[in-house]
């Protein structure tokens, strides 16, 4: 009979813990209790107070006690789709400081018609000054094919001297030169009307954002209903 009441302490003691560490695992009273909500590769939506491991790099939403949404965690994304994703924000973000670049800049129209106006003169000018050489590089050409043809090989008459060396060396140079500054032409023609493009491009979107400016404006200045 001694040994009979420490084993029944030892016995109201282990059912003592286990009640707590049952109750201490089911929600208490006010406890925030969360459900996860995803999508499988079929495209069916499952619900779950834990997110499976094959699912656990899509897209979840975490829902309260409510089934209101309270938290979105994005999918983890490929290392290409990251790569887009930071050219995408990059580009966005060159695209407010070039709005921002406008607006600050330009009071009108007009002033961005005029910078427009004096780049396109700068360049305008090149291309005459390469037009002209060009058309003296032609020239000059013509005159050492003129030449050429009383020596070999493009006089084909027995007994015809061969071409002299600086004459065909002549012909070389000039003929480079021809291809570098008509190339250099070509280049200037494209940056011509790439800045006719990009100015047009600018025109526009500075007044869409004047545009906008002022409806914001107006909306804010409107008399408000009682």
């Amino acid at each position: 009979m001694r040994n009979a009441t420490p084993f029944l302490a030892l016995m109201l003691a282990g059912a003592c813990l286990a009640g707590i560490a049952h109750a201490q695992s089911r929600p208490q009273s006010g406890e925030k209790v969360q459900t996860y909500k995803w999508v499988d590769e079929k495209g069916v939506t499952h619900y779950g107070d834990s997110v499976p491991a094959e699912y656990s790099q899509r897209e979840q939403r975490v829902l309260n006690s409510q089934g209101v949404e309270v938290q979105k965690r994005q999918a983890e994304m490929s290392p290409a789709e990251s790569a887009a994703l930071q050219a995408k924000l990059k580009e966005e973000n060159l695209r407010r400081q070039h709005d921002m670049f406008l607006i600050a800049t330009y009071p009108s129209v007009k002033d961005i018609e005029a910078v427009r106006d004096q780049r396109l003169e700068q360049i305008n000018v090149q291309v005459s000054a390469s037009e002209a050489y060009i058309a003296t590089l032609t020239s000059r050409l013509d005159g050492l094919k003129q030449r050429s043809l009383a020596y070999a090989p493009y006089n084909t008459k027995p007994g015809v001297r061969r071409m002299p060396d600086d004459l065909a060396e002549e012909m070389v140079r000039t003929m480079s030169e021809l291809r570098t500054q008509n190339s250099a032409l070509a280049q200037r023609r494209t940056e011509l009307q790439g800045v006719v493009d990009s100015f047009d491009t600018d025109i526009k979107r500075f007044k869409e954002l004047r545009t906008s400016a002022a409806a914001r404006l107006e909306e804010a200045n409107r008399p408000r209903k009682q």
